[in-house]
C-alpha cells in the first residue's frame, strides 16, 4: 500500500485550494508547519467535516451524508465505507494520540500515528508508514502552535515544516460531522480489543447522526459520543467467525449502557482516557461472516439520543 501520509497530504492540498469555499482558515506557523482551522475560530461546515474525515482516513474511505430521523425530526447522518478497515480506521482515523504540550490539550488522529507506530494496532494490522510529510488531525478547542508542531515532528521523524495540523473543536459543525464518521472505527477497534484479528475484517460501513452544534465543549463531547453509542449503526464483512467477540462489540454490552456520556465523562473527572473503552462503541452492529452466519447485536436508543440532543418530544 502507498504511504497513507502521502495520500492525506493530497487531501490537505485540496482543503488549501478550496479553503474559502469550505470555510477553512489556514495558518503557517513560524516553524513552517501548517495549521488548518476547520472549526475552532473558522466557520467550517458539513462539507469541511466530510473532507476532514477523509483526511483522517487518508483517502481510504468513501464518505457521504444522508438524511435520517431522530425523535421524528430530520437530521443529517454521516456514512463511511472502507475496504481497508485495519489501515484506514485503526492505523489512521483512530484518535490514539493524546496531545499535552506546553498547556495545549487535544486528541490527535490521522496518518501521522503510522510514522510513530507504537500502538499495538499497527503490529496487528502489519502496517507502518514512511514519508517525509505528515498529517495529524487535532481535536481541540484551541489551535495548536509551534510547540505542538515540534512535538509531532519529533515523534514522526520529519521536519517541522513538513507537519500539517487540520484542527477542529468537538462542538463545531466539522467536529460533529467527523465524530459521526467514527461509528465503523469504534466497531473495528472494539473487535481488536476483544482479540479479533483486524486483518480478517474485509469491509466496514458505519453511519451515525450529526449531533447539534454547541460551543460548550463538555456538552459537545456528550452529544457526539451519544450519537455513536445510541445512534451509530455498523455493518462488517469478516472472514473469521467469533460469536463471543461479536456480541460484545455494541454499546449495549457495556455496563454503562443507558447512561448519557455526559454523566460517564463527569464520573471520570473529564479525563477521556479514564472512561472504560467498552463505552466507545456503536449502538448496533451487523456482521456477515464469509460463507458463514450473519449476526445482529445491539440496538439504537432514540429516546436517550433525543434527550442528549435536546430535541422536543413528539
Amino acid at each position: 500500500m502507498e504511504s497513507i501520509n502521502r495520500m492525506a497530504v493530497e487531501l490537505v492540498d485540496e482543503a488549501l485550494d478550496f479553503a474559502d469555499e469550505l470555510g477553512v482558515t489556514p495558518y503557517e506557523l513560524d516553524s513552517g508547519a501548517t495549521v488548518l482551522d476547520f472549526g475552532v475560530d473558522a466557520r467550517g461546515g458539513l462539507e469541511a467535516g466530510l473532507l476532514l474525515a477523509e483526511i483522517q482516513t487518508a483517502g481510504l474511505a468513501t464518505l457521504q451524508t444522508r438524511t435520517g430521523e431522530v425523535a421524528g425530526g430530520t437530521r443529517p447522518y454521516v456514512e463511511l465505507t472502507t475496504d481497508h478497515p485495519s489501515v484506514a480506521l485503526l492505523c489512521s482515523q483512530k484518535a490514539g494520540w493524546e496531545l499535552g504540550v506546553d498547556g495545549f490539550e487535544g486528541l490527535g488522529s490521522g496518518p501521522a500515528r503510522a510514522l510513530v507506530g507504537e500502538e499495538a494496532a499497527f503490529a496487528a494490522a502489519g502496517y507502518y508508514d514512511e514519508f517525509d510529510l505528515t498529517v495529524l488531525s487535532v481535536e481541540s478547542e484551541s489551535l495548536p502552535g509551534d510547540a505542538v508542531a515540534e512535538h509531532v515532528a519529533d515523534r514522526a521523524g520529519v521536519a517541522e515544516s513538513a507537519v500539517f495540523l487540520p484542527t477542529c473543536a468537538t462542538g463545531s459543525v466539522a467536529g460533529s460531522a467527523t465524530t459521526a464518521a467514527r461509528a465503523a472505527e469504534l466497531a473495528v477497534f472494539r473487535l481488536f480489543e476483544l482479540g479479533y484479528d483486524p486483518t480478517a475484517i474485509r469491509t466496514a460501513t458505519g453511519s451515525a447522526p450529526v449531533a447539534p452544534v454547541t460551543y460548550d465543549e463538555t456538552a459537545a463531547m456528550g452529544r457526539t459520543n451519544d450519537a455513536l453509542a445510541y445512534g451509530g449503526e455498523v455493518y462488517l464483512l469478516v472472514d473469521d467467525d467469533d460469536p463471543t467477540a461479536f456480541k460484545n462489540v455494541p454499546s449495549t454490552a457495556a455496563a454503562e449502557y443507558g447512561t448519557p456520556f455526559a454523566e460517564i465523562f463527569a464520573d471520570a473527572e473529564y479525563d477521556f482516557y479514564d472512561v472504560d473503552e467498552s463505552v466507545f462503541a456503536p449502538a448496533q452492529v451487523t456482521i456477515d461472516v464469509v460463507d458463514g452466519p450473519t449476526y445482529v447485536h445491539g440496538e439504537t436508543h432514540e429516546e436517550l439520543l433525543a434527550e442528549s440532543f435536546g430535541l422536543p418530544e413528539v
